[in-house]
């Protein structure tokens, strides 16, 4: 191939091509951190991660590098850091700060400045209905406002800290028990779990138990089921790509859905597996719109077992959208081969051109 045929093909499928190579690893090591969230962040472009067993949050970079971010103390000891979420217009990081049994039941939202590293706020997450079971929070988003949402997996409700961490109980919608649960399945507790805010006013969560996504109003907290294609069995987190694709992780396999209607209905339109053994629990949307998923082990926590000291981030890509990609640059590459042919013919009728009236 001539030179200048190498630039005409260069120009023309630059821009539209596929990622190249094996999908993303990231591989760190921190003694008995078992991270179960996971959040990006855009601005330092690094992902963050908390612990089941440790009151600290941590950075990781793309390649492995680990920095601690925050180590509050202050909290109450032994807690789980459990969702977080990156309040990119605010410069904040939120995080659900919980406590398991058999310590003294604590559920809170606490609120740091990414700049100072300081926290801004402690905010207990109270239960109002006093219901029998342990509340847990857990999946965590915030809004345009500085609003957070947190879900209570025990209760299926969901909180809402204002920006001066001022904390109610924001949406208790009966959609959210009237769906059937299978009480002989090990996450059978597990209810309202992953949660994402969407810019156009409104939240999407996950149900761990049911496998149901739900709509909910950002302002007066209603709700409504979306009607999926397939469920999402032991849903765990929730993530959105900037293309408005759903990205939900469970310990067992990662959905990319879509929905046509502002999330009336979605569609399963790809999904892949992943190791269970490595129990992911968490998805977070890094750099150029790619999917990871934390691989925190959390299971061998949740059994009482220490030691681990090595933790994944990984990439997950759709091979549906892979397939589609490289289905583009073929087709751009034979409109560049035609174009080129067509050109060079061009060239030649031109120079021929020339030369009859030289001569």
């Amino acid at each position: 191939m001539s030179r200048t045929t190498f630039i005409v093909f260069f120009l023309l499928i630059s821009p539209f091509t596929p990622m190249a190579g094996k999908p993303h690893t990231i591989h760190f090591k921190f003694p008995n951190l078992y991270p179960e969230g996971l959040a990006y962040d855009p601005s330092a472009q690094h992902f963050i991660v908390g612990s089941m067993y440790q009151r600290s949050i941590l950075s990781v970079s793309d390649a492995g590098v680990i920095e601690t971010l925050i180590s509050d103390f202050s909290l109450p000891p032994n807690t789980s850091i459990v969702g977080l979420a990156v309040d990119s217009v605010k410069n904040r990081l939120l995080a659900a700060i919980h406590s398991i049994a058999p310590l003294p039941p604590f559920n809170g939202i606490a609120a740091y400045d990414l700049n100072s590293r300081h926290r801004l706020f402690l905010s207990v997450l109270a239960d109002d209905a006093n219901d029998t079971f342990r509340p847990i929070a857990n999946g965590v988003a915030v809004d345009f406002k500085g609003n957070t949402y947190v879900t209570n997996s025990a209760g299926n409700f969901i909180w809402k800290v204002n920006a001066q961490g001022e904390a109610s109980v924001f949406s208790r919608s009966p959609i959210f028990t009237k769906q059937p649960v299978d009480h002989s399945a090990p996450y059978s507790s597990s209810g309202l779990n992953g949660i994402a805010y969407v810019s156009k006013g409104y939240l999407l969560v996950v149900q761990s138990n049911t496998g149901k996504m739900f709509k909910v109003d950002a302002e007066d907290g209603t709700a409504r089921m979306v009607l999926l294609s397939e469920e999402l069995t032991m849903a765990d987190g929730i993530a959105l790509r900037s293309d408005g694709v759903a990205l939900v992780v469970s310990s067992k396999k990662l959905w990319f859905l879509k929905s046509q209607d502002s999330w009336g209905e979605g569609v399963v339109y790809d999904k892949i597996a992943l190791d269970n053994e490595r129990f992911p629990t968490s998805v977070a949307v890094g750099r150029e719109d790619r999917a990871y998923v934390v691989y925190g082990c959390v299971m061998e926590a949740m059994m009482g077992k220490r030691g681990r000291e090595w933790f994944d981030i990984e990439e997950v890509r759709s091979q549906r959208e892979s397939k589609e990609e490289n289905l583009w640059v073929y087709l751009l590459l034979g409109m560049g081969l035609v174009y080129f042919l067509f050109w060079r013919f061009q060239m030649r009728q031109l120079v021929k051109n020339m030369d009859k009236k030289i001569n």
